[in-house]
């Protein structure tokens, strides 16, 4: 069931939503959370469909947020709320409601989502794209216990790492970092069958790549070893390799789909570890809205080794700060030729 709503306020939207359920037979509230996805026009159909698909774990409350851009100054100044409620089979498991919002309520949002959101639930905000430096500031991101962000869809992720440390506030998150979940899994489980000690890391992906980076910061956060991050064609993350006293420890995925372990001693075995959709990583989000410590911890460390980088303080720890590198200027050469221009930099170093 789909209700259009033309010039409308909070008010007749919760109406709707009453007089729907009553129509389709389900009066009751069986939502857990309220989702609420800040977007624009260009993206909202991506955004929406995860959102659904999702829904099937973790039924919600889906609010779509679209501001949209008055091209003229009288429409700037005339202030205009339309929404869509989808309900039944439209909505999937949860409820939707798709708010576009003219003029100046543009920047009241979140005077609109209030009222609609479910009692006594948690609230989850979601940016696909356009997040805020400080989500946790945002008048709609005070809203939620949980925000969530996508550093892959900045025009410079890289150095969006930098400004989401300094805005970090408990209960922030990643897409980028929910993506490394399944490599962050892999890897402890490797090491957890081996008694041996990691005396460095090489992390390889592709260029600009936001993933490659949690994981070489949450690996030297760990493990205080040095990390090395090396440039490949993709698709993201393609290999781990750790250097232990017991030999070798590699996790390499070429095909972004079926990966190969290979441990010192053991016979190499083939892992799935398929490159996941956005609706899998909104869902696994949506499983725990507490805040999440170890992604604060890997954010944090990166930063840190980048001003210390860019400071130039510590000339000599060479290896240990090339896990901030690639947020000033990622190397441009492939892995082979940054292995070879590797040498004259550490002797000017030990000069």
């Amino acid at each position: 069931m789909k209700t259009d709503l033309t010039d409308t306020t909070a008010s007749k939207i919760n109406k709707a939503l009453v007089l729907g359920r009553r129509a389709i037979g389900t009066p009751a509230v069986g939502m857990v959370l309220t989702l609420v996805i800040v977007t624009d026009e260009e993206n909202a159909y991506d955004a929406l469909k995860a959102a659904s698909d999702a829904a099937h774990e973790h039924p919600s409350r889906t609010l779509v947020v679209i501001k949209r851009v008055s091209r003229s100054p009288r429409d700037r100044t005339r202030s205009r709320l339309d929404a869509e409620v989808r309900l039944g089979a439209d909505a999937g498991t949860g409820e939707t409601i798709v708010l576009r919002l003219y003029g100046d309520v543009v920047d009241h949002a979140q005077s609109v989502v209030l009222p609609l959101l479910l009692p006594d639930a948690p609230v989850v905000v979601w940016w696909p794209v356009n997040a805020p430096l400080d989500p946790a500031k945002d008048p709609l991101g005070a809203l939620a216990q949980r925000r969530v962000t996508d550093t892959y869809a900045c025009e410079e992720p890289i150095r969006e790492l930098a400004a989401r440390s300094d805005a970090y506030a408990p209960g922030d998150t990643d897409l980028s970092w929910t993506r490394i979940t399944p490599w962050r899994s892999m890897l402890a489980a490797a090491l957890d069958q081996v008694d041996c000690k990691v005396q460095s890391v090489e992390v390889e992906g592709e260029e600009f790549n936001p993933s490659c980076e949690l994981l070489a910061m949450w690996l030297a956060d760990r493990l205080d070893v040095p990390v090395r991050r090396t440039v490949s064609g993709g698709p993201g993350l393609t290999a781990v390799r750790m250097d232990t006293d017991c030999g070798p420890v590699v996790l390499d995925r070429a095909d972004g789909s079926l990966a190969n372990l290979s441990i010192q001693g053991q016979p190499a075995r083939a892992v799935a570890l398929k490159r996941r959709e956005t609706a899998e990583l909104i869902a696994e989000e949506l499983r725990r809205l507490d805040p999440d410590d170890t992604y604060a911890s890997a954010l944090r460390y990166g930063v840190d080794r980048l001003n210390e980088s860019a400071k130039g303080d510590r000339a000599g720890e060479g290896d240990a700060l090339a896990v901030a590198a690639p947020v000033g200027t990622v190397a441009k050469a492939s892995a082979k030729d940054a292995a070879q221009e590797k040498t004259p930099v550490r002797k000017a170093a030990a000069k």
